[in-house]
């Protein structure tokens, strides 16, 4: 079973949260039309440590940062909006 660590709640089964997309996309002016069809339509596929929003859904229901490695599923770190992941660097991994 995945475990994904809320910030808030502690380590959570996955089910209680649901994928936010992209933590590294920015939303482009108003009146920039190409920009605005590249941000809705075209995504990256990374592989290896990406950086995810996530909300525990069926929990505090609060966002937060999710680094996570795309080839193996691992979860690598865990922080609140406003903190950086190195913040909780010390805990260890998310997901055993």
């Amino acid at each position: 079973m995945l475990l994904i660590r809320c910030p808030w709640c502690g380590p959570r089964a996955q089910q209680e949260f649901t994928y936010g997309g992209d933590a590294g996309l920015t939303r482009p002016r108003s009146d920039d039309t190409e920009a605005w069809m590249s941000y809705v339509f075209l995504r990256d596929n990374p592989e290896g440590p990406h950086d995810e929003l996530w909300h525990h859904l069926f929990g505090c229901r609060r966002w937060f940062k999710l680094r996570r490695d795309t080839a193996t599923h691992r979860i690598l770190a865990s922080a609140r909006l406003d903190e950086s992941f190195s913040a909780q660097a010390s805990e260890g991994p998310a997901n055993e």
